[in-house]
């Protein structure tokens, strides 16, 4: 099932059972003596078909895939054989990208439970906590940071760039003097995403609607920004968040127990980055590998050249997760 809607969201489903499917979503069935369904679906989520797709485009608002450019389109079709070794090494290597995504899950729930369990839900104050203002807990400094606009990001540099958007670091730059010297971690928050990240490191400002936070005294940083991240800020779509964020009052427990808290934090922190590297390395052996299927680079000639080493790296991956077979 293909979403003619928005071909840019990707969205490509190979379901196992059957259903009802709405008007958005093309069916598509494969000759079985021709086309394996499964090389169908890899193809259809492949950065091959995802750029015609997105130029086959009709519509500005609700851009739809035009269908008779659809049906026109080629797709590379090597034998059904070859199709199936294929999809076998594709699955395996999405396989792991499951349990990567599984983990992470599971370790992003260690800190909000352990704030819960030391401080109880910010919302309700259950342990009557003093509380606070957001202008008398935070000293927005956003002013202070320069902001770089994504079209000018590398995909390297000397300094880190964050922003509003999901993953930490979104990119880098060698512009030295976008760089804010500050004597303390910082807190930065998406006001369009409602993304809250902890930057204990000198960095650049990403983007419009990066505001950088401080905490003021009384409140350590990494102690705040879980307990920002754990506020119930009303979800206003893209619309900037400030205003709803400025109406919340914040707990503010003893100093020494926010050190214990950022203690714990910290160490968390660390292993969840590590996690993240491992995560990429994933991600960038699946990429390779679904670019290569689609370029007739992925055949028997080029397994036996590389295979041997794309296995051993699949396999330490796979004993990082705790997989017996990759």
């Amino acid at each position: 099932l293909y979403s003619k809607l928005r071909p840019y969201l990707n969205k490509v489903i190979c379901p196992t059972e059957p259903g009802i499917a709405t008007t958005e979503l093309i069916p598509l069935r494969p000759r079985k003596d021709l086309l394996d369904r499964r090389y169908l679906t890899y193809y259809l989520r492949s950065n091959h078909f995802l750029g015609f797709a997105n130029v086959a485009v009709a519509g500005v608002k609700m851009p739809r895939i035009i269908m008779t450019k659809f049906w026109k389109h080629r797709i590379p079709l090597p034998p059904l054989f070859e199709q199936h070794r294929i999809v076998e090494i594709l699955d395996q290597a999405d396989a792991l990208r499951k349990k990567r995504a599984e983990a992470d899950a599971k370790a992003s729930r260690i800190l909000p439970a352990l704030f819960y369990g030391m401080f109880g839900d910010p919302a309700t104050n259950p342990k009557g906590w003093e509380q606070k203002s957001f202008d008398d807990t935070f000293d927005d400094c956003t002013a202070k940071f320069p902001k770089l606009q994504r079209n000018a990001y590398h995909q390297a540099g000397k300094f880190p760039v964050v922003d509003q958007g999901k993953e930490l670091i979104a990119g880098y730059t060698d512009d030295k003097s976008l760089v804010t010297a500050v004597d303390q971690s910082v807190i930065v928050f998406g006001d369009h995403t409602r993304i809250v990240k902890f930057v204990d490191f000198p960095f650049v400002a990403g983007a419009d609607g990066s505001r950088v936070f401080m905490a003021k005294k009384g409140f350590l940083p990494a102690f705040l920004a879980c307990q920002l991240e754990l506020q119930p800020i009303p979800n206003l779509g893209y619309s900037r968040h400030m205003r709803e964020v400025r109406r919340l009052h914040f707990i503010a427990p003893p100093l020494e127990l926010q050190e214990s808290f950022t203690q714990h934090y910290i160490d968390t922190c660390q292993l969840l980055r590590s996690q993240a590297s491992c995560c990429s390395r994933i991600d960038a052996i699946f990429r390779n590998l679904l670019y290569r299927a689609f370029t007739s680079d992925l055949t028997a000639k080029w397994r036996e050249a590389h295979m041997k080493e794309l296995l051993q790296e699949m396999e330490r991956q796979a004993k990082a997760l705790g997989i017996k077979e990759p």
